[in-house]
């Protein structure tokens, strides 16, 4: 049986995916969540950590994670320089929301601590991640940063990363490193049809035409 277990990090989520003993974690969020994700990933054998990008809310307790799971970590290449210096790749933002957002998003980029690490599996769109036990798929969603990715799971579920947010609600996300290629990948998630979405940042709902 396949199952996608939440874990709720603050403003942030984790995403637990099992089937059968086997697991793979998706993204890592931030310090202060570390022990609640470490403790849910000791129930089931995490074979793989992926990373959907760079950003630090995203990767800050990667380094802890896999030391103690004994799990690699995994991510696109395009987003390995965004990992070894947190301001490599600015983000920008048209709306008001994204303003906000994004101002608020700055002051954690400047304060965050992040344990370095080195990707041991770097991802491409359309690799398969069967042989870590799990039947999904990665699909490339660059835009909100060069490398972003998503990860299909059999075909009813996408978790997207920041490609989509839900903060105050489901949309196209606000913040973006390219806004035309963020675009282009947002349609890339409708294309999938009837499928659960399972954002970075919020609760899960039904995919649309983005």
């Amino acid at each position: 049986m396949r199952e996608i277990e939440r874990i709720i990090c603050g403003n942030g989520n984790a995403y637990l995916v099992s089937e059968g003993e086997n697991a793979i974690l998706v993204d890592t969020c931030h310090e202060e969540y570390r022990d609640t994700i470490l403790t849910k990933c000791r129930m089931k054998n995490v074979r793989l950590i992926v990373l959907t990008h760079g950003h630090f809310d995203h990767i800050q307790n990667a380094a802890y994670l896999a030391s103690r799971l004994d799990a690699p970590i995994a991510l696109h290449r395009d987003d390995l320089a965004l990992i070894r210096d947190k301001s490599d790749e600015p983000i920008m933002a048209h709306t008001l929301l994204g303003k906000i957002i994004m101002r608020v998003s700055q002051k954690g980029f400047e304060n965050a601590k992040i344990e370095p690490f080195e990707p041991a599996i770097y991802l491409e769109d359309g690799d398969s991640l069967e042989k870590y036990g799990i039947h999904a798929t990665v699909i490339g969603l660059p835009g909100h940063t060069k490398g972003s990715i998503g990860i299909l799971v059999g075909d009813s579920d996408i978790i997207v990363g920041d490609a989509l947010m839900n903060i105050v609600y489901p949309a196209k996300s606000p913040l973006y490193g390219d806004r035309t290629i963020m675009e282009q990948s947002a349609a890339k998630i409708s294309a999938l049809g009837n499928a659960t979405v399972h954002f970075g940042h919020g609760n899960p709902t039904k995919n649309k035409n983005w």
